[in-house]
């Protein structure tokens, strides 16, 4: 399960880089904890941050399943294409919020995909 070690901390990165990107957003734009109000490009910094937070359940708990019943480089794969998926969201939503699309459609293919792997996992033992 090394692939999945790999692909686990990719994940973990993922949620770290849009943490720094909304932290450096409060520096740039003067909004000082705890607040939330500030200019459009800091309130999508911290929406990034928080949705990938909230992403993270549906895609550790189902790539660790994935790994240990259908195998270490089907679930690696699934968690790779979702950090993937999830940096295109990102770069598009601090682009402009309505082109977030293609990568939040994408990062729960990938979350699905790595739940019906581990069904099929299940099944097949």
């Amino acid at each position: 399960m090394h692939l999945t070690a790999w692909a686990t901390l990719a994940v973990l990165g993922v949620y770290v880089w849009t943490g720094v990107m909304a932290g450096w957003a409060r520096v740039k734009y003067k909004v000082p904890a705890p607040l939330m109000d500030g200019p459009a490009a800091f309130q999508s910094a911290q929406r990034v941050q928080a949705n990938t937070l909230e992403q993270l359940p549906i895609v550790l708990g189902p790539l660790w399943l994935c790994a240990w019943y259908l195998g270490d480089a089907w679930a690696a794969g699934g968690g790779l294409l979702w950090c993937g998926a999830r940096i295109l969201y990102a770069l598009g939503y601090y682009r402009d919020p309505a082109r977030r699309e293609a990568g939040f459609v994408l990062g729960m293919v990938a979350s699905g995909a790595l739940v019906a792997g581990t069904v099929v996992g299940l099944l097949t033992h």
